[in-house]
Protein backbone atom coordinates (compact mmCIF):
# COMPACT_ATOMS: atom_id res chain seq x y z
CA UNK A 1 0.00 0.00 0.00
CA UNK A 2 0.72 3.33 -0.35
CA UNK A 3 -0.03 5.60 2.95
CA UNK A 4 0.44 8.79 3.90
CA UNK A 5 0.87 9.60 7.77
CA UNK A 6 -0.43 13.10 9.26
CA UNK A 7 0.16 15.14 11.88
CA UNK A 8 -0.57 18.88 12.77
CA UNK A 9 2.56 18.69 15.04
CA UNK A 10 6.02 19.33 14.45
CA UNK A 11 8.34 16.02 12.92
CA UNK A 12 10.32 15.95 16.10
CA UNK A 13 10.58 12.39 17.67
CA UNK A 14 10.47 13.02 20.73
CA UNK A 15 7.43 12.47 21.43
CA UNK A 16 3.43 12.52 21.12
CA UNK A 17 1.54 12.27 17.81
CA UNK A 18 4.90 12.78 15.85
CA UNK A 19 6.68 9.54 17.45
CA UNK A 20 3.24 7.56 17.09
CA UNK A 21 3.74 8.47 13.48
CA UNK A 22 7.49 7.17 12.95
CA UNK A 23 6.83 4.07 15.15
CA UNK A 24 3.78 2.68 13.25
CA UNK A 25 5.21 4.11 9.49
CA UNK A 26 8.97 2.47 10.38
CA UNK A 27 6.81 -1.13 11.36
CA UNK A 28 4.94 -0.36 8.03
CA UNK A 29 7.53 -0.09 6.05
CA UNK A 30 9.40 -3.12 7.59
CA UNK A 31 6.25 -4.70 5.75
CA UNK A 32 6.83 -3.73 2.64
CA UNK A 33 4.20 -0.21 2.48
CA UNK A 34 5.71 3.00 0.98
CA UNK A 35 5.22 5.27 3.38
CA UNK A 36 4.85 8.97 3.77
CA UNK A 37 4.63 11.65 6.37
CA UNK A 38 3.51 15.24 6.68
CA UNK A 39 3.93 17.41 9.61
CA UNK A 40 3.69 21.29 10.23
CA UNK A 41 6.71 22.19 8.81
CA UNK A 42 5.73 20.75 5.24
CA UNK A 43 2.53 22.78 5.18
CA UNK A 44 3.69 25.89 7.20
CA UNK A 45 6.47 28.51 6.35
CA UNK A 46 9.17 29.09 8.76
CA UNK A 47 8.00 32.72 9.59
CA UNK A 48 4.56 31.54 10.15
CA UNK A 49 2.80 31.73 13.86
CA UNK A 50 0.74 28.96 15.37
CA UNK A 51 -1.90 30.23 16.85
CA UNK A 52 -5.41 28.91 18.10
CA UNK A 53 -6.48 27.92 14.85
CA UNK A 54 -3.25 26.45 13.29
CA UNK A 55 -5.18 23.04 13.36
CA UNK A 56 -8.03 24.03 11.17
CA UNK A 57 -5.76 25.70 8.51
CA UNK A 58 -3.13 22.57 8.50
CA UNK A 59 -6.25 20.98 7.57
CA UNK A 60 -7.37 22.90 4.72
CA UNK A 61 -3.65 22.91 3.74
CA UNK A 62 -3.55 19.06 3.92
CA UNK A 63 -6.77 18.82 2.47
CA UNK A 64 -5.71 20.62 -1.11
CA UNK A 65 -2.00 18.99 -0.45
CA UNK A 66 -3.50 15.13 -1.01
CA UNK A 67 -6.11 16.22 -3.78
CA UNK A 68 -2.87 17.37 -5.69
CA UNK A 69 -1.61 14.19 -4.99
CA UNK A 70 -4.27 12.04 -4.77
CA UNK A 71 -2.76 9.02 -7.20
CA UNK A 72 -0.32 8.70 -5.17
CA UNK A 73 -1.85 7.28 -1.75
CA UNK A 74 -4.08 4.23 -1.36
CA UNK A 75 -5.15 5.83 2.15
CA UNK A 76 -4.71 8.78 4.01
CA UNK A 77 -3.68 8.27 7.92
CA UNK A 78 -4.48 11.78 9.98
CA UNK A 79 -4.60 12.74 13.31
CA UNK A 80 -7.27 14.55 14.80
CA UNK A 81 -8.11 17.08 14.21
CA UNK A 82 -6.58 17.49 10.97
CA UNK A 83 -8.66 15.53 9.14
CA UNK A 84 -11.94 17.63 9.25
CA UNK A 85 -11.70 19.72 5.71
CA UNK A 86 -10.15 16.47 3.94
CA UNK A 87 -13.23 14.76 5.40
CA UNK A 88 -15.83 17.24 4.28
CA UNK A 89 -14.50 17.29 0.70
CA UNK A 90 -13.76 13.45 0.61
CA UNK A 91 -17.54 12.50 1.96
CA UNK A 92 -19.62 15.82 1.07
CA UNK A 93 -18.01 17.93 -1.70
CA UNK A 94 -17.39 16.02 -4.72
CA UNK A 95 -14.31 14.54 -3.59
CA UNK A 96 -15.27 10.51 -3.37
CA UNK A 97 -12.39 9.58 -6.07
CA UNK A 98 -10.14 10.92 -3.39
CA UNK A 99 -8.25 7.80 -1.29
CA UNK A 100 -9.92 7.14 2.31
CA UNK A 101 -9.57 8.63 5.69
CA UNK A 102 -8.32 6.43 8.51
CA UNK A 103 -8.57 9.05 11.78
CA UNK A 104 -5.61 8.53 14.59
CA UNK A 105 -7.64 9.82 17.69
CA UNK A 106 -5.10 9.87 20.92
CA UNK A 107 -7.68 11.46 23.49
CA UNK A 108 -10.71 12.76 24.27
CA UNK A 109 -11.68 16.76 24.64
CA UNK A 110 -15.17 15.46 26.55
CA UNK A 111 -11.91 14.47 28.96
CA UNK A 112 -10.14 17.45 28.95
CA UNK A 113 -12.79 19.73 29.70
CA UNK A 114 -14.89 17.29 32.15
CA UNK A 115 -11.09 17.29 34.55
CA UNK A 116 -9.83 21.17 33.42
CA UNK A 117 -13.42 22.47 34.62
CA UNK A 118 -13.24 20.85 38.26
CA UNK A 119 -9.24 22.23 38.11
CA UNK A 120 -10.47 25.63 37.25
CA UNK A 121 -12.57 25.65 40.84
CA UNK A 122 -9.43 24.69 42.54
CA UNK A 123 -7.49 27.78 40.91
CA UNK A 124 -5.12 24.86 39.42
CA UNK A 125 -5.86 25.27 35.60
CA UNK A 126 -3.93 27.80 34.19
CA UNK A 127 -5.97 28.01 30.89
CA UNK A 128 -9.11 27.26 31.18
CA UNK A 129 -11.07 30.18 31.88
CA UNK A 130 -14.36 30.88 31.05
CA UNK A 131 -12.69 32.13 27.67
CA UNK A 132 -11.21 29.01 27.19
CA UNK A 133 -13.96 27.23 27.85
CA UNK A 134 -16.05 29.07 25.39
CA UNK A 135 -13.41 28.54 22.61
CA UNK A 136 -13.38 24.71 23.34
CA UNK A 137 -17.61 25.06 23.14
CA UNK A 138 -17.80 26.98 19.95
CA UNK A 139 -14.71 25.87 18.32
CA UNK A 140 -12.55 23.06 19.11
CA UNK A 141 -15.66 20.92 20.27
CA UNK A 142 -17.15 21.07 16.82
CA UNK A 143 -13.93 20.63 14.86
CA UNK A 144 -13.40 17.56 16.81
CA UNK A 145 -16.89 16.19 16.41
CA UNK A 146 -16.71 16.60 12.81
CA UNK A 147 -13.66 15.46 12.14
CA UNK A 148 -14.87 12.05 13.43
CA UNK A 149 -18.17 12.21 11.72
CA UNK A 150 -16.46 12.64 8.34
CA UNK A 151 -13.95 10.26 8.51
CA UNK A 152 -13.80 6.81 7.07
CA UNK A 153 -12.59 4.57 9.83
CA UNK A 154 -11.01 5.30 13.04
CA UNK A 155 -7.66 4.44 14.95
CA UNK A 156 -8.18 4.58 19.03
CA UNK A 157 -5.32 4.19 21.26
CA UNK A 158 -7.30 3.21 24.59
CA UNK A 159 -10.47 1.47 24.72
CA UNK A 160 -11.50 4.62 27.10
CA UNK A 161 -11.50 6.52 22.88
CA UNK A 162 -12.43 3.56 21.45
CA UNK A 163 -16.05 3.13 23.57
CA UNK A 164 -16.86 6.39 23.02
CA UNK A 165 -16.23 6.41 19.30
CA UNK A 166 -18.98 4.15 18.86
CA UNK A 167 -21.70 4.85 22.05
CA UNK A 168 -21.24 8.62 21.09
CA UNK A 169 -20.23 9.38 17.75
CA UNK A 170 -22.27 6.52 15.98
CA UNK A 171 -19.43 4.54 14.25
CA UNK A 172 -19.86 1.26 13.65
CA UNK A 173 -17.69 -0.92 15.32
CA UNK A 174 -16.16 -2.33 12.11
CA UNK A 175 -14.94 1.13 11.19
CA UNK A 176 -12.99 1.62 14.29
CA UNK A 177 -10.29 0.18 15.95
CA UNK A 178 -8.23 -0.21 19.38
CA UNK A 179 -5.11 -0.64 18.34
CA UNK A 180 -2.27 0.65 21.55
CA UNK A 181 0.75 1.94 21.02
CA UNK A 182 4.08 0.23 21.39
CA UNK A 183 7.76 -0.31 22.84
CA UNK A 184 11.26 -0.73 21.20
CA UNK A 185 13.57 -3.24 21.89
CA UNK A 186 15.85 -1.11 23.48
CA UNK A 187 13.87 -0.29 26.60
CA UNK A 188 13.86 -3.74 27.88
CA UNK A 189 16.67 -3.13 29.94
CA UNK A 190 18.34 -5.41 32.92
CA UNK A 191 17.62 -3.30 36.43
CA UNK A 192 18.57 -3.31 40.17
CA UNK A 193 15.58 -3.15 42.95
CA UNK A 194 17.52 -4.11 45.75
CA UNK A 195 19.11 -0.57 46.10
CA UNK A 196 19.73 0.80 49.72
CA UNK A 197 19.86 4.54 48.63
CA UNK A 198 17.16 7.23 48.71
CA UNK A 199 14.29 6.45 46.00
CA UNK A 200 14.84 8.05 42.94
CA UNK A 201 11.54 9.36 41.10
CA UNK A 202 10.88 10.42 37.58
CA UNK A 203 8.17 12.54 35.74
CA UNK A 204 9.40 12.97 32.00
CA UNK A 205 6.55 14.87 29.67
CA UNK A 206 5.23 18.33 28.64
CA UNK A 207 4.84 20.92 31.70
CA UNK A 208 1.48 20.75 32.04
CA UNK A 209 -1.44 21.57 34.14
CA UNK A 210 -3.24 18.33 33.38
CA UNK A 211 -0.63 16.21 34.10
CA UNK A 212 -0.93 16.68 37.79
CA UNK A 213 2.28 18.63 38.55
CA UNK A 214 -0.17 20.38 41.59
CA UNK A 215 -0.47 16.80 42.96
CA UNK A 216 3.26 15.93 42.75
CA UNK A 217 3.98 19.24 44.76
CA UNK A 218 1.45 17.98 47.35
CA UNK A 219 2.76 14.98 47.45
CA UNK A 220 6.19 16.08 47.46
CA UNK A 221 5.56 18.09 50.37
CA UNK A 222 4.83 15.55 52.81
CA UNK A 223 7.57 12.68 51.17
CA UNK A 224 10.50 14.60 51.20
CA UNK A 225 10.81 15.55 55.00
CA UNK A 226 9.67 11.93 55.59
CA UNK A 227 12.03 10.11 52.81
CA UNK A 228 15.75 12.32 53.66
CA UNK A 229 17.84 12.24 49.98
CA UNK A 230 13.96 11.36 48.04
CA UNK A 231 14.95 13.24 44.46
CA UNK A 232 11.80 13.78 41.26
CA UNK A 233 13.81 14.22 38.09
CA UNK A 234 11.41 16.29 35.66
CA UNK A 235 12.69 15.33 32.05
CA UNK A 236 11.57 16.48 28.53
CA UNK A 237 9.22 19.11 30.22
CA UNK A 238 9.83 21.80 27.70
CA UNK A 239 10.27 24.59 29.55
CA UNK A 240 13.56 26.52 31.56
CA UNK A 241 14.42 24.67 34.94
CA UNK A 242 13.52 27.55 36.34
CA UNK A 243 9.99 27.62 35.74
CA UNK A 244 9.57 23.88 37.65
CA UNK A 245 12.31 24.96 40.70
CA UNK A 246 9.93 28.53 41.06
CA UNK A 247 6.48 26.00 41.01
CA UNK A 248 8.21 23.48 43.36
CA UNK A 249 9.45 26.72 45.91
CA UNK A 250 12.62 26.49 47.93
CA UNK A 251 11.11 24.00 50.22
CA UNK A 252 11.44 21.28 47.82
CA UNK A 253 14.33 22.79 45.84
CA UNK A 254 16.39 19.86 47.15
CA UNK A 255 14.87 17.49 45.89
CA UNK A 256 13.84 18.59 42.28
CA UNK A 257 16.18 17.31 39.70
CA UNK A 258 15.48 19.22 36.04
CA UNK A 259 17.00 17.56 32.42
CA UNK A 260 15.17 20.16 29.75
CA UNK A 261 15.82 17.78 26.73
CA UNK A 262 16.42 14.42 26.36
CA UNK A 263 16.77 12.78 23.11
CA UNK A 264 14.63 10.21 22.42
CA UNK A 265 17.53 8.01 21.89
CA UNK A 266 18.50 8.41 25.19
CA UNK A 267 15.16 8.06 27.07
CA UNK A 268 16.42 4.31 28.40
CA UNK A 269 19.23 5.33 29.61
CA UNK A 270 16.89 7.64 31.67
CA UNK A 271 15.10 4.93 33.08
CA UNK A 272 18.07 3.23 33.98
CA UNK A 273 18.93 6.00 36.24
CA UNK A 274 15.66 6.22 38.23
CA UNK A 275 13.58 4.06 40.50
CA UNK A 276 9.74 4.65 39.81
CA UNK A 277 8.06 6.78 37.17
CA UNK A 278 5.24 9.40 38.89
CA UNK A 279 2.76 9.79 36.37
CA UNK A 280 -0.39 11.43 37.81
CA UNK A 281 -1.94 12.57 34.47
CA UNK A 282 -5.37 14.03 34.63
CA UNK A 283 -5.98 13.66 30.78
CA UNK A 284 -4.39 11.58 28.48
CA UNK A 285 -4.64 9.14 25.93
CA UNK A 286 -2.18 6.23 26.12
CA UNK A 287 1.34 8.08 27.02
CA UNK A 288 4.18 6.05 25.13
CA UNK A 289 6.56 7.05 28.22
CA UNK A 290 4.40 5.47 30.53
CA UNK A 291 4.94 1.73 28.18
CA UNK A 292 8.46 2.89 28.02
CA UNK A 293 9.27 2.63 31.88
CA UNK A 294 7.38 -0.33 32.09
CA UNK A 295 8.90 -1.95 29.81
CA UNK A 296 12.30 -1.13 31.24
CA UNK A 297 11.13 -2.91 34.44
CA UNK A 298 10.08 0.35 35.95
CA UNK A 299 7.41 0.34 38.38
CA UNK A 300 5.16 2.94 37.53
CA UNK A 301 2.17 5.40 39.49
CA UNK A 302 -0.18 6.58 37.45
CA UNK A 303 -3.78 7.75 37.80
CA UNK A 304 -7.12 5.62 36.95
CA UNK A 305 -8.30 7.07 33.85
CA UNK A 306 -7.85 7.30 30.24
CA UNK A 307 -5.76 4.69 28.77
CA UNK A 308 -3.39 3.88 31.85
CA UNK A 309 -5.48 1.28 32.69
CA UNK A 310 -5.63 -0.51 30.20
CA UNK A 311 -1.96 -1.52 29.92
CA UNK A 312 -1.43 -0.76 34.37
CA UNK A 313 -3.22 -3.39 36.72
CA UNK A 314 -3.77 -2.25 39.74
CA UNK A 315 -0.81 -4.05 43.19
CA UNK A 316 0.41 -6.47 39.91
CA UNK A 317 2.39 -4.30 37.40
CA UNK A 318 2.58 -0.77 39.10
CA UNK A 319 0.06 1.12 41.34
CA UNK A 320 -3.24 3.35 40.09
CA UNK A 321 -4.45 6.20 42.11
CA UNK A 322 -7.80 8.17 41.38
CA UNK A 323 -6.97 11.35 39.48
CA UNK A 324 -6.31 14.88 41.65
CA UNK A 325 -5.33 12.67 44.52
CA UNK A 326 -1.88 14.24 46.51
CA UNK A 327 -2.93 11.22 49.41
CA UNK A 328 -2.95 8.55 47.25
CA UNK A 329 -0.14 9.55 45.50
CA UNK A 330 1.79 9.84 48.72
CA UNK A 331 0.72 6.82 49.72
CA UNK A 332 1.86 4.55 46.68
CA UNK A 333 5.14 6.35 46.75
CA UNK A 334 5.88 5.20 50.46
CA UNK A 335 5.20 1.69 49.85
CA UNK A 336 7.49 1.64 46.93
CA UNK A 337 10.06 3.64 48.89
CA UNK A 338 9.82 0.81 52.00
CA UNK A 339 9.59 -1.89 49.67
CA UNK A 340 12.44 -3.16 47.15
CA UNK A 341 10.32 -6.87 47.12
CA UNK A 342 7.15 -4.76 45.99
CA UNK A 343 9.43 -2.29 43.71
CA UNK A 344 10.78 -5.74 41.79
CA UNK A 345 7.43 -7.72 41.48
CA UNK A 346 5.84 -4.45 39.76
CA UNK A 347 8.16 -3.85 37.70
CA UNK A 348 9.13 -7.52 36.26
CA UNK A 349 5.38 -7.81 35.70
CA UNK A 350 5.71 -4.57 33.91
CA UNK A 351 8.23 -5.55 31.99
CA UNK A 352 6.21 -8.88 31.02
CA UNK A 353 3.19 -7.13 29.87
CA UNK A 354 5.15 -5.18 27.55
CA UNK A 355 6.67 -7.70 25.99
CA UNK A 356 3.38 -8.42 24.42
CA UNK A 357 3.18 -4.64 23.22
CA UNK A 358 6.06 -3.78 19.88
CA UNK A 359 5.31 -1.77 17.18
CA UNK A 360 5.22 -4.79 14.87
CA UNK A 361 1.92 -5.61 15.92
CA UNK A 362 0.60 -2.48 16.50
CA UNK A 363 1.86 -2.07 12.64
CA UNK A 364 0.35 -5.34 11.85
CA UNK A 365 -3.07 -4.63 13.23
CA UNK A 366 -2.92 -1.02 11.71
CA UNK A 367 -2.34 -2.62 8.22
CA UNK A 368 -4.98 -4.93 8.45
CA UNK A 369 -7.33 -1.59 9.49
CA UNK A 370 -6.23 -0.19 6.84
CA UNK A 371 -6.92 -2.69 3.79
CA UNK A 372 -10.53 -3.62 5.95
CA UNK A 373 -11.26 0.34 5.31
CA UNK A 374 -10.40 0.27 1.45
CA UNK A 375 -12.23 -2.53 1.23
CA UNK A 376 -15.24 -1.18 2.71
CA UNK A 377 -14.95 1.93 0.90
CA UNK A 378 -14.37 -0.03 -2.59
CA UNK A 379 -17.71 -2.16 -1.91
CA UNK A 380 -19.55 1.02 -1.14
CA UNK A 381 -21.01 0.31 1.99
Amino acid sequence: MKILMAAPVSRRREGGSAAVAYHLGDGLRRRGHNVSYVFTEDLFGKDEIFGRFSALTFSARLDKYVSRHRGEFDVVNIHAPAGLLYGLHRRWLGGSHLPPQVMTLHGLEERRVHALSREDLKGRAWHFAWRNRMWHRLYLFPLYRWTIRCTDGAHAMSRDVWNILQLKYNLDNDRVAYIPNGVEPRFFIHRQYDSSGPLKLLYAGTWLDQRGIFYIRDALERLVPELPGLTMTFAGCGCPPEVIQDFFGPRLTSAIVTRPVVPSEKMHELFADCDALLFPSLVEGLPVVLLEAMASGMPVITTETCGMPDMVEDGFNGLLVPPADAAAIEQAVLRLAHSPDLRRSLGQAAQQTMSRYTWERAALRLEQFFRHVIALESSGF
